[in-house]
């Protein structure tokens, strides 16, 4: 195949996320069709530098004892200088000169977190005009804070945990408002950063001496807290991914998280293969109950604007469906619970791969058709 597309992967970031999102783009370098697409890494540091980065997927393997990390190589990337070009330039790490990277057919912003999957790299690659897979600057920027989401999916009439939300300010100059809050929850509670995910700063409160070290975690993270409601039930997550224009969202089978022997499922059980965490998928649902859960994803996915692809989580409690949070970006190495939902349901992880690639190109490419039909 000689016309290739040409695949910006933009990976690590400002957010504590990083090594996360270094990890996801190491799968998808491994997984990528080779014979389909041109790749163009593209790192970006814990200060903020887009670099060049090695298109080597074992560079970026998720280790335990040495998170994968983006260096400051002295490399830095050109984006276009109009909405009218799509060229890409790199200058060498002695800044002698820039050359080009070619044109760009699309951006793949691998990003989690602040700085990245929250709306602000949406907007430069929208003032720039290059298209990209993914949620766009408003969906991005409500899927990332929690208290908006809730705020949003309550609107929406989607069924969303009791919480408060607690500022840095309200804490300091109030901090009975947290207890208060936490108290009328009801123990247990979870206290968790409304703009981080993997989850970085969540703590589960089970007595309210623990609440002001949960506070304290919470607000390193980010300066808006939520104080949320444990609920007693399933935890579930599935998988949405847009269509192309004119087609219906889909949603895949669900997968389950059996908590066995922690307090939640926190980062270290995500990534680093920590004890104490069961996944399965599929998950054991009745038709009814995938459909019903299938449903609200999609309701959610659509109260918020997405684009492209999106995680939703829920548990399923006595007393019905709960969403907990949707992720305009999860986690996306070739073990994380979207890949794993989609390969359950059919996809191969390359195929995954190019279908976010082609939606994103097909809906870029209907506003234009519009516009020239007008």
């Amino acid at each position: 195949m000689t016309n290739k597309l040409t695949v910006a992967l933009l990976f690590g970031g400002r957010s504590s996320e990083h090594s996360i999102s270094c990890a996801t783009a190491g799968g998808v370098l491994a997984a990528i069709d080779r014979e389909r697409y041109n790749v163009i890494p593209i790192g970006i540091t814990r200060d903020g530098a887009f670099v060049l980065e090695a298109d080597d997927p074992a560079r970026f393997t998720l280790d335990a004892e040495q998170l994968p990390e983006v260096f400051d190589n002295g490399s830095r990337i050109r984006w276009p200088e109009s909405s009218l070009s799509h060229q890409l330039t790199v200058s060498d790490g002695a800044g002698t000169g820039h050359r080009s990277l070619g044109n760009v057919d699309v951006v793949f912003p691998i990003l989690h977190g602040p700085f990245g999957e929250d709306g602000t790299v949406q907007g430069l690659l929208e003032l720039v005009g290059l298209p990209y897979v993914g949620s766009g600057v408003l969906a991005s920027a409500l899927g990332m804070d929690k208290h908006f989401t809730k705020t949003v999916f309550q609107q929406a009439a989607l069924p969303v945990a009791p919480w408060r939300t607690v500022t840095a300010a309200d804490w300091a100059e109030a901090p009975g408002m947290a207890f208060a809050a936490a108290e009328g929850l009801g123990l247990p509670v979870f206290v968790k950063p409304a703009r981080a995910g993997s989850s970085v700063g969540v703590s589960r409160v089970s007595n309210l001496d623990q609440l002001a070290e949960a506070m304290r975690v919470a607000l390193l993270e980010d300066s808006k807290v939520l104080i949320e409601a444990g609920l007693s039930g399933r935890e579930l997550e599935i998988a949405v991914l847009q269509a192309r224009p004119g087609e219906a969202t889909r949603a895949s089978v669900a997968g389950e998280v059996r908590v066995t022997g922690r307090d939640f499922y926190d980062f270290d059980a995500k990534y680093l293969g920590a004890d104490g965490i069961e996944l399965v998928c599929p998950a054991d649902l009745t038709p009814v109950e995938l459909g019903e859960m299938q449903a609200l994803a999609i309701r959610a996915f659509d109260a918020i604007d997405g684009a492209g692809l999106a995680r939703v989580d829920f548990f399923l409690t006595a007393d019905g469906w709960v969403i907990n949070e949707i992720n305009t970006m999860p986690g996306f190495t070739p073990i994380s619970m979207f890949p794993s939902c989609w390969l359950a349901s059919g996809f191969t992880y390359p195929q995954l791969i190019d279908e976010l690639i082609e939606v994103a190109l097909a809906h870029r490419a209907a506003p234009a058709a519009l516009r020239l039909a007008v």
